[in-house]
Order: C-alpha cells, then sequence, then structure tokens
C-alpha cells in the first residue's frame, strides 16, 4: 500500500517528537543549558604562530582554547588559524555575533558546545526557499526580477546566513552546527528565465543556490542548455542537481503498472539525471533530489536511499529543525503573489518554546 508524503512526514514527526519531548525534560533544569547532542567530529589540529600571525595562545584543554587577539586580528582569521576553517568564524562571535577586541582574551571552542542548536528555550529552523520562474509580470510561479532583488537584499542583511544545501546532512546527524538564521535557497526546473534573469542577480550578491533540473528538458522549449548549465556551475555558486528525468508524480503508480515496473521506472527517474549532469558538469556531484510536485512515497524514498542520495526536499512548508528526515525536507515555495512582508514571514530560523 503506498503512502503520501503527508502521511510519511506524520509519521517521522511522531516518532522525532518522544526524542524532542525527552530533549526539553532534560533541559528543564537549566533554561539557558544546551542540551547533549551527539559528539561532534574530531576537533582540528591547533596551528601554531607563524609568522604574521598576531593572536598569542594564553592556554589550551582538548574542548577549547583561550587566545589574546591583537590589533588587526578578525574573526574569520582566527576561525581559519585555529579552528581551520575561516567559515566557522561565527563560532567566535556567538548566537549574538560581536567583533573581536584586541587584547581581551577570546575562548575559542574547539568542539562547537551544540551542534543541534536546541536549548530548552527554543530550537533552530532552517528554512528552505523555492523557487521556480522568473519574469516581468508576477504570478503564482512566477517572481519578477525586482521582488528576487528584493528578496537577495532580505537575505544578506546583518545576522542572515545563506548556506548551501550540502551544509544539512551533517546538522541533521547532529555532528555539525549551522550559524544562527540558516536559509538555503532552492530554483526548480532549469527555465530559461533563471538563467537570464536570476543567475545575474545570485552573482551580484554572491549567495549559494541550488538548481534543481529534470533533464528530459534540458535544451528543449524555454529551458536551460547544457551549455548555460556548464556557466551557472562554473560560477562556484550554483550546485545543479536532480529533479528527475522526466517531472512525472514519482509517488504515483499508475492502475496497470505492476510493481516491479514502478520500482525500475523509479530507478530511470533518479539514475538517468544524476549521470547526465555528472557526466555534462564533471565538477558536480549529485545527491540531492527535489520530488516533482512535492510528492513521494515509501517506493521512491527507498529508491533515493539505496542509490546513496543524501537529501530528499518535499512542497510542504515549514523548516526544518534537527530531527527533520533527511529525505522528508520541508521547503517553502517563493509565490510571485507574497509580497515582501509575506517572504519575510517564511523565514523563521528559531521556534521559540517554554516549558
Amino acid at each position: 500500500m503506498k503512502k503520501s508524503t503527508h502521511q510519511f512526514l506524520s509519521f517521522h514527526q511522531a516518532r522525532y517528537q518522544a526524542t524532542l519531548c525527552a530533549l526539553l525534560v532534560a533541559g528543564a533544569a537549566n533554561a539557558q543549558a544546551p542540551v547533549q547532542a551527539p559528539p561532534s567530529a574530531a576537533p582540528p589540529a591547533v596551528a601554531e604562530a607563524r609568522p604574521g600571525a598576531m593572536a598569542r595562545i594564553l592556554g589550551r584543554t582538548e574542548r577549547l582554547l583561550v587566545v589574546l587577539p591583537a590589533t588587526g586580528d578578525t574573526a574569520e582569521a582566527l576561525a581559519e588559524r585555529f579552528l581551520g576553517r575561516a567559515d566557522r568564524a561565527w563560532w567566535l562571535q556567538g548566537d549574538q555575533g560581536g567583533g573581536i577586541v584586541p587584547g581581551e582574551p577570546l575562548v575559542v571552542p574547539l568542539q562547537h558546545p551544540n551542534p543541534i542548536g536546541f536549548t530548552s528555550a527554543g530550537m533552530q529552523t532552517v528554512p528552505i526557499l523555492g523557487y521556480h520562474r522568473f519574469g516581468p509580470s508576477p504570478s503564482a510561479m512566477v517572481v519578477t526580477p525586482e521582488q528576487f532583488e528584493a528578496h537577495l537584499q532580505t537575505l544578506t542583511a546583518p545576522g542572515m546566513n545563506v548556506l548551501p544545501l550540502s551544509a544539512l546532512p551533517e546538522f541533521l546527524a547532529g555532528r555539525s552546527p549551522l550559524p544562527p538564521a540558516s536559509v538555503a535557497i532552492t530554483v526548480d526546473d532549469g527555465h530559461e528565465s533563471f538563467y537570464r534573469l536570476a543567475f545575474p542577480l545570485i552573482k551580484q550578491y554572491k549567495l549559494p543556490v541550488t538548481l534543481f533540473i529534470h533533464t528530459d528538458a534540458i535544451g528543449t522549449r524555454d529551458f536551460m542548455t547544457w551549455e548555460q548549465l556548464r556557466e551557472v556551475a562554473a560560477s562556484g555558486l550554483i550546485s545543479v542537481q536532480a529533479h528527475s528525468k522526466t517531472h512525472q508524480n514519482l509517488a504515483a503508480q499508475p492502475r496497470r503498472e505492476s510493481d516491479l515496473n514502478h520500482r525500475r521506472r523509479l530507478e530511470v527517474e533518479v539514475q538517468t539525471p544524476r549521470k547526465l549532469i555528472e557526466q555534462e558538469l564533471p565538477e558536480t556531484k549529485v545527491s540531492q533530489f527535489a520530488y516533482p510536485h512535492g510528492q513521494a512515497s515509501a517506493a521512491v524514498l527507498d529508491t533515493l536511499q539505496r542509490n546513496a542520495f543524501e537529501l530528499g526536499l518535499t512542497a510542504r512548508p515549514g523548516g526544518n529543525a534537527f530531527f527533520q528526515p533527511p529525505f522528508l525536507l520541508q521547503r517553502s515555495l517563493v509565490l510571485g503573489s507574497d509580497n515582501l512582508e509575506t517572504f519575510k514571514a517564511r523565514l523563521t530560523t528559531r521556534q521559540e518554546g517554554q516549558l
């Protein structure tokens, strides 16, 4: 018997609700203390002082360093030196941000204390935005360049962090934290209007975007060509991922289609776009899948898992907390008929709650 995406979401959310309640109870004794999470990856090797490095190490343990920044030190430079990655600068600044103060001791956590973003006061959620077409006249599925630029301006405001989808698997596994107010941007189908109207703005604002394509359409009608896809992928900002071969509703099994033939068809729908994309864009690894029409079934989920995909995206609105099943990620579709306030309402990055 086939189950709808909604039924699967209800089942998994009920299953993980028990985990959520347990964490809330555990954190009740101290509303400010983060709940214990699965251990993070092994801490990076700490670089010793080198020519041109100004901060001085005052002390260390297995989990943290205390350093004394000097004039000119930045969070990015310190994170690169002590954590091995400049994009972990936010670890040094805390949830509320803040600059590096020269001459004032700074704690550098070698392992983030709360990789799942959960405290007894609430939990981090990651909204995934979904776009389709771009054009001069707004409609349900068409966003104007002016609207899109207003969205990008909102997403680049201080405190917001736009991340690639590839950052989510480690967060969902409880191994790697995400910056506060993290959001991901996706675009479906690969219409030519993305290349002509949206891509120039994405380059201007330098934000990562995942483009999901159904490969039968590439080079036809108003869809992008492989040459255009190679150009957007080469920018380093666009990750081209799979949206099936034909864009049929994969959750629907025709009455006359046997279970065996249905599974074979799903294999083709999942494997073909991966093979074509990785063949045409050799630097791309395809590990993410957006379900056509936002719908999945048990057979679809099983096909993705057997083919070693990491993420599956629905069209069910909402954010994604650490316990969201990776193959049933929620995604909020952005409509051209919405105003800017409605867009901002989709950017809820923390779900507050008190016992």
